[in-house]
């Protein structure tokens, strides 16, 4: 796959995180609590750094209160 290609995946997936987030009124920190995860880590996600697991989009679909296929939406 092309790496500009990978780059906007991630980038579009933490938009979409940080948008659900503070839809919830939740601060990085307090999503991260709810997923078991680091505050940086969600601050990567967020920012499309990171190349996140399955298994973290379950804990963060969950823990904004939605199915993970809409952090893809």
């Amino acid at each position: 796959m092309d790496k500009y290609l990978e780059q906007q995946i991630k980038k579009n997936f933490g938009m979409k995180v940080r948008v659900m987030r503070e839809q919830n009124e939740l601060s990085q920190e307090a999503l991260a609590l709810m997923c078991g995860l680091d505050r940086t880590y969600i601050g990567g996600v967020e920012r499309g750094e990171r190349n996140i697991s399955l298994i973290n989009i379950h804990k963060i679909a969950i823990a904004l209160g939605v199915s993970p296929t809409e952090l893809f939406q």
